[in-house]
């Protein structure tokens, strides 16, 4: 069922739609917070600027956008810190969204752990950390280690049942796996990677949640910034080493030439409605009747207003083919 939101930075009202089994109504576009965790873990966008930050989650929340997605690990805790103070003082709090089960060690290196205790000590942090007297969905970032995520997600349920979670899902998760954990409890949720340069989801996991009314909150609709239309070969070159995209093959030759030659495609139809190519890449997303809502991410105001648009704009019939034959054109 879908609903109606207003926004002050975009000329249609924004349209919600309901997140799988839960009464949450996220906007089609959600507020992404994985760089803004900053450099200095193995996951890293480089150093951030925090007041920046804070100024483009205010400049998404002002336009209408009405959900926040993070994760413990994004910056070691940074990231839920900066979304904790942005919304400090706000009178309507978001909807916020954060995920567990990827841990650090004082020496900053990262391991993985579903165990009771410890999703018990994160969720705690993550709480503190955020500001909220309960989260509003509580995700397993990734399924590993494999063999504990019975125990990962009985915990999830029952931190629910606490009330310290009001909805649960999982991320990267595959259909074997969902299916595992949904004879313990029911998936609220599924957040995977969904792109023009990774469809792998679309045989098998996009079906299975729709049958089993999964809701679905694609991350990376823009590629890590490569879609965007800001992205050139020389920036990828000058990137800072604790970025993690120089290390990505589709910042690489040959992907790298063939992508940024697909950004002109959504350049040349974007121009027609006056939206940047990453809108264009986004609205591919959520074209498909799977997806409940994108993860959009932006580290400073002015990018904010660039994908702002994506929350009301959507191809046409004829505009999704002409991307899909460039695409069986250049595989």
């Amino acid at each position: 069922m879908a609903t109606i939101t207003s926004a002050t930075s975009t000329s249609e009202k924004i349209e919600t739609r309901t997140l799988g089994n839960s009464d949450l109504e996220p906007t089609p576009i959600g507020y992404g917070a994985w760089a803004i965790g900053g450099g200095n873990w193995e996951f890293g966008w480089g150093a951030q600027d925090e007041s920046e930050s804070i100024a483009a989650i205010g400049r998404a929340l002002d336009s209408g956008i009405n959900w926040i997605d993070t994760a413990a690990v994004y910056g070691l805790g940074h990231s839920e810190e900066v979304v904790g103070n942005a919304l400090q003082g706000r009178g309507r709090k978001p909807l916020v969204f954060t995920k567990c089960s990827m841990r650090w060690d004082k020496n900053r290196q990262i391991y993985r752990s579903l165990k009771a205790a410890s999703l018990q000590e994160e969720v705690e942090a993550s709480l503190q950390r955020l500001g909220v007297d309960a989260i509003d969905l509580y995700q397993i970032h990734w399924p590993n280690p494999e063999d504990e995520i019975e125990e990962g997600w009985e915990t999830l349920a029952k931190l629910q049942e606490q009330g310290k979670v009001r909805f649960i899902g999982v991320s990267n998760f595959s259909v074997a796996q969902m299916k595992r954990i949904q004879k313990i409890a029911p998936i609220t949720s599924l957040q995977p990677p969904y792109s023009l340069l990774r469809r792998d989801i679309e045989k098998e996991v996009l079906p299975f949640c729709r049958e089993n009314n999964i809701g679905v909150i694609n991350y990376s609709p823009m590629v890590s910034g490569l879609l965007t239309g800001k992205m050139t070969a020389e920036r990828v070159r000058n990137l800072p080493e604790d970025d993690w995209r120089k290390r990505s093959p589709n910042f690489q030759s040959p992907k790298l030439e063939r992508n940024l030659a697909l950004v002109e495609v959504l350049r040349e139809i974007g121009r027609e409605h006056g939206v940047e190519p990453g809108v264009v890449a986004i609205a591919w997303t959520l074209r498909n009747p799977a997806i409940t809502a994108a993860i959009v991410g932006a580290r400073r105001p002015d990018q904010v207003d660039g994908v702002i648009p994506a929350a009301t704009f959507r191809l046409s019939d004829a505009e999704a083919r002409r991307i899909e034959l460039w695409m069986g054109e250049h595989p």
